[in-house]
């Protein structure tokens, strides 16, 4: 058995505690590496984030747009190796590849894909699990092979050569093995953005709520769609914000599951989720971009199972435009 056949769904229902550690082979993900003496100059113009202020030990959400505001991607973007990362979903990633790499011709700079396989740790144990590995402190640290990056409370991102990933994984005995969907979990839960080949181009950062997780950085300068950007922020042309859901499915849930809210008598489209996760008892989560003036106890349902009907959440942070004393 290779070690990247361990990783199976993880069977829990929505009331169930995660396991205390859990290791995930997150084969949808990827990121681009950027190098050379250039990368930070050349990244500050073209990415959301404040790159300039990242320190060695620090990661930080960001976005590249297009010139009219609308995102190629979003990712995390931390040091690694002798450069920089942006850990992304890998489906957008070649479109995003290659619109980051337009004007790259006029700078000292490399961009690629990585070859570098992620792994991710959860679970009330993942802080001393990434301890065991590297005496650095910090929530970026570097491993042998690769880094470790703190995404959230008790979850890591490791970004490994596949030979260090797969010892990491053959030597580790205290773990359960899941497969990445459980990732998926994590994020919808703490309703971290993200842009897959099905929304890419569609939104503005703060559609996908970046701005209240200080993906965008108000006062670095211009960058590539930062006019759009400012004016969503300063004159409120922004309506929409991203909303995690969550209600049950009779069926499992379809790849990009349509929902749609109760106006009076009759249903509208809301439109589709970005990502979801299924619990093992037919309870679903997931995230949405809806408009932000809905009132917060709209019915929704799901289109292909209408009597399946959800709900929307508690968010874990506030839909606020108060993001200046962060940026």
């Amino acid at each position: 058995m290779t070690w990247n056949s361990l990783f199976s769904p993880l069977a829990i229902t929505s009331s169930d505690p995660l396991p205390k550690l859990i290791i995930t082979h997150l084969t949808s993900w990827s990121a681009i590496t950027v190098t050379g003496t250039d990368t930070k100059s050349y990244l500050q113009g073209q990415l959301t984030c404040d790159v300039v202020s990242v320190a060695d030990d620090k990661s930080t959400l960001g976005a590249h747009c297009d010139p009219k505001g609308k995102m190629w991607s979003i990712f995390r973007l931390f040091h690694h190796g002798e450069g920089l990362a942006l850990f992304q979903h890998a489906d957008a990633l070649d479109t995003a590849l290659a619109e980051l790499k337009k004007y790259a011709v006029f700078s000292q700079v490399s961009i690629a894909n990585t070859t570098d396989v992620a792994l991710g740790v959860i679970g009330e144990q993942a802080d001393a699990f990434i301890n065991s590995l590297s005496e650095q402190q910090g929530d970026v640290r570097g491993i042998s092979g690769g880094t470790a990056v703190k995404v959230s409370h008790n979850r890591w991102l490791l970004l490994l050569s596949e030979d260090k990933a797969a010892e990491l994984v053959s030597k580790t005995t205290e773990a359960d093995f899941a497969d990445e969907t459980i990732w998926d979990c994590c994020d919808i839960q703490e309703a971290v953005p993200r842009i897959t080949i099905a929304n890419q181009n569609e939104h503005i950062p703060q559609a996908l709520n970046l701005h209240l997780l200080d993906g965008v950085c108000f006062t670095k300068g211009c960058y590539t769609g930062q006019e759009t950007v400012a004016r969503a922020k300063y004159r409120g042309a922004n309506k929409r914000g991203m909303f995690k859901v969550s209600g049950h499915c009779d069926a499992l849930l379809s790849k990009e599951p349509l929902l749609e809210r109760r106006v009076g008598d009759n249903w509208r489209s809301a439109g589709p989720l970005i990502t979801q996760y299924q619990y093992s008892n037919g309870d679903g989560i997931g995230l949405i971009v809806l408009p932000l003036d809905l009132e917060p106890n709209t019915e929704l349902r799901l289109k292909d199972t209408p009597d399946n009907h959800w709900k929307i959440d508690t968010q874990p942070y506030l839909h606020t435009d108060d993001e200046d004393t962060n940026n």
